[in-house]
């Protein structure tokens, strides 16, 4: 009896040790962020906005470079006429004004990488907002980035939610107030 006792107890330790702990089931998907924000309407607006913006500002150095140019030329000219005391101060004034467009278009450039860099920087804090409460909603336990900064090597193509974030976050930035048409109709 104390063998049969005996052998049942190591029987059920041996069954309690093999039997393995039920994995729980993660809903998951990813979001392709690349595609992403070429997709969404505010940040090719945001894009749009700074690439204009730089063609206006960079229009305002070109007509400053090309007068700059121009008296260059002159001054080649002249430089024969003039004499050598004329010759020196006159192109040291230009070597001057060309330091200093060189400096307003640096200036420029890190005027517009500053200012479109804060509004991108307030843009992804809205959309990993708007993703984490999409996943809330949706019921995901995990949502994965792909794209630049790739988090995920391989996914089934299935787990790909980026259309219907992109869909989401555009409805939402579609439906929200627009400052600029606020700020136009206060003049």
């Amino acid at each position: 009896m104390k063998k049969i006792v005996l052998l049942v107890a190591i029987s059920m330790s041996i069954i309690s040790c093999n039997k393995t702990p039920e994995a729980k089931e993660y809903k998951t998907a990813y979001i392709d962020t690349q595609k992403m924000m070429e997709d969404y309407t505010e940040a090719k607006e945001l894009d749009e906005k700074y690439k204009t913006k730089g063609e206006v500002m960079g229009r305002e150095l070109e007509v400053a470079a090309k007068n700059l140019k121009a008296e260059m030329n002159g001054f080649q000219q002249n430089a024969m006429a003039k004499g050598q005391a004329w010759a020196q101060q006159k192109g040291a004034e230009l070597q001057q004004r060309e330091q200093q467009l060189q400096y307003a278009q640096q200036a420029m450039m890190q005027q517009l990488q500053g200012e479109s860099g804060k509004e991108m920087d307030t843009l992804v804090k809205s959309v990993k907002q708007l993703i984490k409460d999409y996943g809330k909603e949706k019921g995901y336990d995990y949502i994965y980035g792909t794209g630049d900064a790739a988090t995920v090597l391989y996914a089934k193509d299935s787990y790909d939610i980026t259309k219907d974030v992109v869909k989401m976050i555009n409805e939402k930035y579609a439906a929200k107030p627009k400052t600029e048409e606020k700020a136009a109709e206060k003049k």
